[in-house]
């Protein structure tokens, strides 16, 4: 099982670009996919999440080139060409890939199994599998869980409140609605990200906002558009948080995507007291940013719930960050953290008690007094990428050598974080 040994001390400076966006990566796949015309998609993140989309699509008769690794060319079939995949579609560790396609799939005219591994398949459907139900798909789950097995059946839109703030749920529901009689609209009860309806827009596709609602009509055309993906803010967090620890000389993140949906982090961190500023570049479809960061004095924060969804993915790191700040950092609300690749407050909670970090886990967050820094020790990220890059990133204030196991799918999302770390100036060596 392959690990990092992390050591001590170390710096983060230079100019670096982190991959491409993930959750953007995953949406232009699907949405070329059905689109009219051949969508040309540059920046394209070629990990094992996004690859699973891709080879799902080609399972369904989607043709799509690669000229280059971050170069994808799909020629699109339309949104009713798709067809029935002779075999189960494997989404390997995407939850994302496999909640999208509940919504792409329950409308087509043939039947389709989704699948994906360990850790995918001990995940839960049933929050995207109910609303695509209230349209008048077949869908069936495992108690809650894959293989999601479904049977293409018409479907007639509806007007759905999500009872818990779910990007990957939106748009699951956004994506039945393309294809379904009549208005769909979704209410959320906090913001997150609008990746699906920017880039739905982008393909021509008429889609209302009137505040926390968004709306679509069914029976729309998909047009073929190009797609510049920025890099990924998620993946550039643990840079942000590595900038802000040890930083001797600025750290400068070229062309990342700041989606004001995407960038509660940021928020954070400035609360924190980092100093960390934006450099716009300007985008038609997604803002983009470098970002340049400068090692701060940090002090614990009580993270305002509104702040959570706009965060979620980033709040591993932020943890690391929160341990290394003057006083105490607490954070309620997150239970959403205890359903994604592992259960991440508990990862977290573990791996900071495992480093010397005093930390108290809650049902629904976790509460840190920071300032000390770490001890070295092992940690078990549970397979999870983020749980191992964070702990990573732990060793730029740790006073011996971090051991990180089953590292195995942090290349799901971010390729190349080693040798990125390492050029940077971090002590990561793999075993």
């Amino acid at each position: 099982m392959p690990k990092y040994l992390a050591g001590p001390g170390g710096v983060a400076q230079g100019e670096l670009t982190v991959p491409g966006d993930k959750s953007i990566s995953h949406r232009s796949l699907m949405l070329g996919g059905i689109a009219e015309g051949v969508t040309d998609i540059t920046g394209f993140l070629a990990g094992e999440d996004c690859l699973s989309t891709l080879r799902a699509l080609q399972a369904m008769g989607v043709r799509i080139e690669r000229p280059q690794e971050h170069h994808v060319i799909v020629h699109g079939v339309g949104v009713h060409g798709l067809k029935a995949a002779s075999k189960p579609l494997d989404m390997g560790n995407a939850g994302t890939a496999m909640r999208l396609s509940m919504g792409l799939l329950a409308p087509q005219g043939f039947n389709s199994t989704l699948v994906g591994d360990e850790s995918l398949m001990s995940r839960p459907m049933e929050r995207a599998a109910t609303p695509l139900r209230l349209m008048g798909a077949n869908i069936a789950t495992q108690n809650g869980r894959p293989p999601v097995e479904i049977r293409g059946t018409p479907l007639q839109g509806i007007d759905y409140k999500l009872p818990v703030a779910s990007a990957q749920v939106k748009s699951a529901v956004l994506l039945a609605g393309l294809q379904a009689k009549g208005r769909t609209s979704v209410t959320e009860p906090a913001p997150t990200r609008d990746h699906t309806e920017r880039m739905l827009r982008a393909f021509g596709v008429e889609i209302s906002q009137h505040g926390a609602t968004a709306s679509i009509e069914g029976g729309q055309i998909l047009r073929a558009t190009p797609i510049q993906v920025p890099a990924d803010f998620s993946s550039a967090a643990f840079f942000m948080v590595a900038g802000v620890l040890a930083a001797e000389k600025p750290l400068l993140l070229r062309n990342v995507g700041v989606n004001p949906t995407r960038t509660g982090l940021l928020t954070l961190l400035q609360q924190m007291g980092a100093d960390i500023r934006l450099h716009p570049r300007g985008d038609a479809k997604e803002p983009i940013a470098d970002i340049e960061i400068r090692k701060s004095r940090l002090r614990g924060i009580t993270v305002s719930e509104d702040l959570v969804p706009l965060s979620i993915d980033e709040f591993p790191v932020f943890f690391i960050a929160a341990a290394c700040a003057e006083g105490e950092t607490r954070v309620t609300g997150a239970e959403e953290l205890r359903v994604k690749e592992t259960d991440r407050l508990a990862a977290m909670a573990d791996g900071l008690t495992a480093l010397g970090v005093e930390n108290k886990l809650q049902p629904d967050g976790l509460w840190i007094r920071g300032g000390s820094g770490f001890q070295g020790g092992t940690v078990d990220s549970r397979g999870d990428h983020r749980i191992a890059m964070s702990f990573a990133v732990a060793s730029l204030r740790a006073k011996g050598e971090i051991e990180i196991l089953d590292v195995a799918n942090v290349a799901t999302s971010f390729p190349g974080f080693v040798e990125l770390s390492r050029s940077a100036g971090l002590h990561i060596q793999t075993g």
